[in-house]
């Protein structure tokens, strides 16, 4: 079915991601039912005079959305607010200050009350951002309905979680107005901006208050992700001055920004806490011997409380709301009574964020494998999150989590977002459930990957909203949305097929950081060190020269990364290659059930769910990559030590077979990668599995083939 979708050039994903409202999403077919409001031809959209610039532009977006989507054309109007209340054949967006009539009972920040009559339609927000929701809302509801028709009736609605934070997904750090649209449209209500400076991000440099208000048209604040770093102690002289120049500065230029993100590695200082090396890790050697304590960003520390105070002083000097985000994700292995101890000696009046699903230890058969980085193989919460939650509510802090549930995590790590809804489900229950019991209230829902639309960001929506259908009643709508009433059956049980995939996925350093990182453009190293150079085996993927990470966090010299939390690598190998058989064999039987969903599908729909194919193809070819990489692992391993002369041979002839199969696969993907030009790219290394990387891959598996097993060959016979 792919090869009827045409190539992409690199970077054309863009063009979908800035449509915001798709185009043709109504069915001519469909009437409206008694209970419904249908808008028409005649309708209009109103708005007090005077409104607020955010209320107006939701007005723009959703006329643009009911001309774009619905093919229906409707005029904007200004009103007094008594005029306005009495208009008929009118979509009405107002907040409670404007028309309190339609207000009552709202009590909390971007909560909305939808109100459905026959003539007319009324969207009132607690505030402006909530009236922007419940038009966004209004949406929603006309793309499940495939028709402008509106249940008439009463509704309010409240998000449930505030903030909820994002990085870019359509490049490191930038934000065009269609992708801060989607980012609102999802349900969000901040974007997260990595920051070195004033104005400068590691990508260079960027006007961070223009960013804000832009930001703010859109009903999204804005969150700086710290890079900065202080090498001096809290407790030194002129140490205030310092931190204020560093950090202060930032919120006297830009003090309208929201809060700043603070994170171990990214914010390391000059700890005077013994357990630690005391300095940065980068100098962790010294003498030529590597520290057996942990730098300073990666434990919790007894004077991390003087440096946060240290920060929040000078932040809030300049402003004075600031959220400051303490982020406990690097010390999430430590001992449970350091940790705790910590968070009982941080300020309370800062936030507190943990993340959700890490450093659990998982058994696999008769092997342990801790959750190593972020993954919806385990939908959490970990042990980790919970022993802090638990502490951050008995001392009355405000509670955040990571939680990856805008839809991607580093399991696949150029691939847009992951279809795996049933899994996603499991994840938001666990959240909804921190949330009752420990009062988490904010959401950090990706990380340098960032966010992409998808039906699992809607999914995601409806859940973190009050009033919203059951889990079973909204996956099946979406199905019918996006493949129509013959194939949405097909859908849901490919999605159903790719969720019990997933949890066979074993998120494990070497891979997170090898394979799955790039997918099958991940080369082949043969271990045996032929050279007269003594030169290292690692092999430095080509990667953009504007890429903020590029190659640098891909490992392609594969072997295990051990852990003492784990158990070791040659325990592990064969259970991690048959638990990814079965990962790649159950989404390749999804892809059967979702070919006959693209078959039953109406035409127009087809396009966008052949992507979905194209998605999961590209997650079985690089299942696929990281069962044999674990396998040629072995086979290496094996030659080393094999003096046989014959057995040496059958193992060179077994290194062939998979270096031939891996080129097979490689070369299988090329077109997969050219109908979607989002896989194969992450914001921070750009493109690492496009049709140039995986030929360097497949010329690099042939290179070892013909020479440098060929040689060990002719090395065996001397």
């Amino acid at each position: 079915m792919m090869n009827q979708m045409a190539t992409e050039k690199s970077y054309e994903f863009r063009m979908r991601m800035d449509a915001v409202h798709k185009s043709g999403r109504r069915d001519k077919s469909l009437k409206p039912m008694k209970n419904e409001s249908c808008l028409k031809d005649g309708w209009n959209i109103g708005v007090v005079e005077g409104c607020s610039e955010l209320i107006l532009h939701a007005a723009k977006d959703l006329q643009d959305y009911l001309s774009t989507s619905m093919g229906l054309p409707v005029l904007l109007v200004r009103r007094t607010a008594d005029a306005l209340a009495k208009e008929k054949q009118c979509v009405i967006l107002c907040d409670k200050k404007e028309l309190p009539q339609f207000g009552k009972g709202l009590k909390t920040a971007r909560s909305y009350r939808v109100t459905v009559r026959g003539d007319q339609v009324v969207v009132c927000g607690f505030d402006d951002r909530g009236t922007a929701q419940g038009s966004y809302y209004l949406e929603d509801l006309m793309n499940l309905r495939e028709s402008p028709f509106l249940v008439i009736g009463e509704s309010v609605r409240e998000p449930l979680f505030s903030p909820r934070m994002t990085h870019s997904g359509w490049g490191l750090d930038q934000f065009p107005d269609s992708h801060l649209n989607a980012i609102a449209h999802a349900g969000m209500d901040a974007i997260l901006l990595m920051v070195k400076g004033v104005d400068i991000t590691p990508s260079g440099y960027l006007d961070f208050n223009e960013l804000v208000r832009r930001a703010r048209l859109h009903g999204l604040d804005v969150y700086f992700y710290s890079y900065l770093k202080c090498w001096k102690h809290p407790e030194d002289d002129n140490a205030e001055k310092e931190y204020d120049k560093i950090f202060g500065s930032l919120f006297q230029a830009c003090p309208e920004a929201k809060g700043i993100i603070l994170v171990g590695e990214s914010c390391e200082f000059p700890s005077k806490d013994e357990r630690t090396t005391m300095r940065p890790w980068r100098e962790s050697v010294v003498d030529g011997i590597p520290s057996c304590k942990p730098s300073p960003g990666w434990w919790p520390c007894r004077d991390y409380p003087l440096w946060v105070n240290m920060v929040k002083t000078v932040v809030r000097k300049w402003s004075p709301k600031a959220d400051i985000v303490f982020w406990t994700y690097n010390w999430g292995y430590a001992p449970e009574k350091e940790r705790i101890e910590l968070i009982e000696s941080l300020p309370n009046d800062i936030s507190l964020q943990v993340t959700f699903e890490m450093f659990d230890q998982i058994r696999h058969e008769d092997v342990v494998n801790p959750v190593m980085d972020y993954t919806i193989s385990y939908p959490g919460p970990g042990k980790y999150f919970m022993s802090e939650a638990k502490a951050a509510s008995k001392k009355g802090i405000r509670l955040y989590s990571m939680t990856n549930t805008g839809g991607c995590t580093w399991d696949f790590g150029v691939t847009p977002y992951e279809p795996f809804p049933f899994q996603w489900a499991k994840r938001h229950d666990a959240i909804l459930d921190a949330r009752r019991k420990w009062g988490l209230s904010g959401l950090m829902e990706s990380h340098q990957y960032g966010f992409y639309p998808s039906f699992v960001s809607d999914f995601t929506k409806w859940n973190f909203w009050s009033a919203s259908p059951s889990v079973d009643e909204i996956l099946r709508r979406i199905a019918v949305r996006d493949f129509g009433v013959s194939g949405a059956t097909h859908a849901l049980k490919a999605w159903a097929l790719w969720s019990e995939a997933i949890s066979h996925y074993i998120p494990t350093n070497e891979d997170q950081y090898g394979p799955n990182r790039v997918g099958p453009s991940y080369p082949l190293i043969f271990h045996p060190d032929i050279t007269r150079t003594f030169t290292s085996k690692e092999l430095e993927m080509n990667s953009a020269p504007f890429a903020l990470h590029g190659s640098r966090i891909v490992k392609t010299f594969y072997h295990p990364y051990e852990n003492a939390q784990q158990s070791p690598g040659p325990q592990r190998i064969n259970v991690e290659i048959r638990s990814y058989r079965k990962l790649e064999s159950l989404l390749q039987k999804g892809i059967v059930e979702i070919r006959k969903a693209i078959k039953s599908a109406p035409e127009a729909k087809r396009e966008e769910c052949e992507r979905q194919e194209l998605l999961a193809q590209f997650m079985a070819n690089t299942a696929a990559t990281v069962a044999h990489v674990k396998e040629w692992w072995k086979l290496n391993q094996q030659l080393f030590v094999e003096s046989d002369r014959k057995k040496a041979h059958a193992v060179l002839d077994a290194l062939v077979k998979i270096a031939q199969a891996e080129i097979k696969n490689a070369e299988a993907t090329i077109p997969i990668v050219e109908r979607d030009s989002r896989l194969g790219w992450e914001p921070s290394m750009e493109y690492m599995c496009d049709r140039p990387h995986l030929e360097w891959k497949i010329r690099q598996v042939r290179h070892v083939i013909d020479n440098e097993i060929s040689l060990y060959r002719k090395m065996l016979d001397l």
